[in-house]
């Protein structure tokens, strides 16, 4: 019975795509009254003059899409061939496997297609940035307006190759409003989940297996929260700009697997063999996975594996993020932006909470590499024994999990990214790899906004009909998981990629009555001091922050005193100088700075590197302007057993013009900020 019900939960959800990708696109609909059209060749017009792209033209035309490619904009176009479309359709049609008959054709043609498979082809074949030929042998995925990625491979020729099927025949058209890349199949769009990949994937049997015995996979399955999600916008006197949000919000998963013949390298042969691994690496977990202890959890290696604390179980959900991402999207590589810019011996990395409850996962990009590490741990992370460098106080303990930069699987809606080593939450973990200064950047607190792809968004992408400010995106307050709002009188935006003093080169900012309460990242429990980074500004906030253990304001406490964001830097207050002019590079006015309670931005970035990255220029030594600085809120015990909630409360609600900035939040073990041997490093 209960595969009977699972199977039908399975077909209910997979019926509702159709509808769904009508309203997935990161984009809102196009504004026909507003379009204005060229009269030189345009992305229509070279279609409409290529005997071979007639159907393609047939799929435009149904959703209206041909008005939008013959106006103005910057697009740029794969276009299928009549051969490959038709190719497609039959695959459809014929696809033996589809829960719904003939994936919702009514007949073997282009006019059988439904409205919805017709706007799916289209939004995933234009890209609302310029990729010419010489960009797609550098980039290793590209985004389109339907809020999801293809992969870029190359042929024995060097011709690009789209998600392994569609390969470029005719490149770099250059028309007015952008380029069109005539490709000979469609690119296929995934309509499966997780383990219905796997398991036609050759290669992935025992993890494929470990996946569907702990019933993980039907907790994957989850796909959009629903519709509900409409911005309204503010007052006027909250924010003079014109702030907009798509009404639907997907939700989404990376899975890391590994292949059976990672297992089998490591003396993992079967199914059983795993349950074994599994039982013998988290039976005595609660030595260190302070959850489970500071809860009363045991800890079962029995063959119920889908207990949640069953040791197959933990194996598995840690694995799992709630977030759909590339590999290529796991850390925020310094390419990505021509506005921000990493020193370049930092190290570029990121935190993320896993579906194995409470615990988290560091991902980390080396200055000499180009792949990605999984809890990769060297000692005295963040401390150093020099000045102005991160030191040669370390050691590589362990080199980490690597993720595979090839051969990565598409589901429809999760990325399941291969990886070259067991993936474990063992003791190293808390105790070691995250026993660090912890940046956290505030796309990493909301998963929300890397499904809904506006993390990597930049400023001006997709900007379809010019109706909403180009440099922000309005955000619903009941959007987040994560966060809460107690007064709704304010207005709420993420800022994308672009010109800001960011570490990422994006913030959400807030502006009116705010008061609201996120949730921190679930770290190792232990005492820690806890940092802002802001942009001291004369028009910024008076504002009081909490700690509490639920988003319920009863459990909230003050954490520090009331913070005033517009004393100015040279303000005795805060009494920061220019370390340019100072012989030691600041490092006696950082003590006394610090005595404060402020410190200067970090070293290893910079914020406006349109030229590339400035030692002169970074976050720490940047003079003038609107300069960084970070605010130790304080030291606070947090719980990896609890939640931990902080809360930002203005306290001049009657100034409703004045914005406050969520960049990131730093989370530093007492062992870092307390050691006697070595300083924090300036990065």
């Amino acid at each position: 019975m209960t595969n009977k019900i699972f199977q039908l939960t399975r077909q209910i959800l997979i019926a509702g795509m159709g509808a769904v990708l009508t309203l997935t696109a990161c984009n809102p609909e196009p504004d026909e009254s507003d379009l204005y059209t060229f009269t030189g060749e345009t992305i229509e017009s070279f279609i409409v003059k290529d005997s071979t792209l007639t159907s393609f033209n047939y799929v435009l035309s149904r959703v209206r899409y041909d008005r939008l490619m013959a106006a103005y904009g910057t697009y740029t176009c794969f276009a299928p061939t009549n051969d490959g479309l038709k190719a497609y359709c039959d695959s459809l049609y014929d696809d033996p496997e589809a829960v719904i008959p003939h994936n919702g054709m009514t007949d073997r043609s282009l006019e059988g297609l439904s409205d919805s498979l017709c706007l799916n082809i289209v939004r995933f074949h234009l890209s609302a940035t310029v990729q010419t030929a010489v960009n797609l042998t550098t980039v290793p995925e590209v985004s389109t307006l339907l809020g999801y990625e293809f992969t870029v491979t190359h042929d024995s020729i060097g011709r690009p190759v789209f998600n392994n099927k569609a390969t470029v025949i005719s490149s770099d058209n250059e028309v007015t409003n952008g380029i069109v890349h005539v490709i000979d199949n469609v690119i296929p769009r995934f309509t499966r989940f997780t383990d219905d990949i796997l398991e036609r994937t050759e290669g992935y049997s025992i993890f494929c297996e470990a996946l569907k015995a702990t019933g993980l996979n039907d907790s994957i399955m989850k796909f959009t929260k629903g519709n509900d999600f409409t911005f309204y916008q503010r007052p006027r006197e909250n924010y003079s700009g014109t702030l907009s949000w798509s009404s639907e919000c997907k939700v989404g998963y990376t899975v890391f697997a590994e292949s059976d013949d990672v297992f089998r390298s490591k003396g993992i042969n079967s199914f059983d063999d795993l349950v074994r691994y599994a039982n013998e690496t988290y039976a005595n977990s609660s030595e260190w996975y302070d959850y489970i202890r500071e809860n009363g959890i045991t800890v079962s290696t029995g063959n119920d594996y889908t207990n949640r604390f069953n040791a197959l179980n933990m194996f598995v959900a840690y694995h799992i993020l709630n977030a759909m991402m590339t590999e290529n999207q796991l850390v925020f590589r310094s390419t990505q932006s021509t506005f921000w810019n990493y020193a370049p011996d930092a190290d570029i990395y990121d935190y993320y909470e896993t579906m194995l409850p409470h615990t988290m996962m560091k991902v980390w990009l080396p200055p000499t590499e180009t792949n990605v590490y999984i809890n990769r741990y060297r000692t005295n992370n963040t401390l150093t024994n020099e000045v102005g460098t991160t030191g040669t106080n370390h050691e590589l303990v362990r080199r980490g999990v690597k993720v595979e930069r090839n051969n990565s699987l598409q589901a429809f809606n999760a990325y399941i990214l291969p990886i070259d080593d067991i993936l474990v939450y063992d003791r190293v973990v808390p105790r070691g790899v995250l026993n660090e200064r912890m940046r956290v950047n505030c796309t990493s607190l909301f998963p929300e906004l890397i499904n809904n792809r506006y993390r990597y968004w930049a400023t001006g992408d997709g900007n379809i009909a010019n109706t909403y400010d180009t440099s922000r995106r309005g955000l619903p307050s009941n959007l987040f998981d994560n966060l809460v709002v107690y007064d709704d009188v304010f207005c709420l935006a993420y800022c994308l990629r672009g010109a800001w003093r960011c570490w990422q080169a994006d913030q959400i900012q807030f502006w009116g009555r705010y008061d609201i309460a996120f949730k921190l990242p679930s770290v190792p429990s232990g005492v820690y001091e806890v940092r802002v980074v802001y942009a001291p500004m004369t028009y910024g906030s008076f504002m009081q922050y909490y700690i509490g253990t639920s988003s319920n304001v009863q459990s909230m406490t003050a954490l520090g005193l009331p913070f005033d964001a517009t004393v100015q830097v040279e303000d005795p207050r805060i009494g920061l100088t220019d370390p340019k002019g100072e012989d030691d590079q600041g490092i006696e006015s950082d003590v006394a700075l610090r005595n404060r309670g402020y410190m200067r931005g970090p070293h290893s970035y910079c914020g406006h590197g349109e030229n590339g990255y400035s030692a002169d220029n970074s976050a720490r030594t940047e003079w003038g302007g609107s300069m960084t600085v970070r605010y130790v809120l304080g030291r606070v015990e947090l719980k990896q057993g609890q939640e931990n909630w902080l809360r930002i409360k203005t306290l001049n609600p009657d100034n409703t013009q004045n914005p406050v900035g969520l960049d990131f939040v730093e989370l530093v073990p007492a062992s870092v900020t307390d050691s006697q041997e070595f300083s924090e490093d300036w990065y």
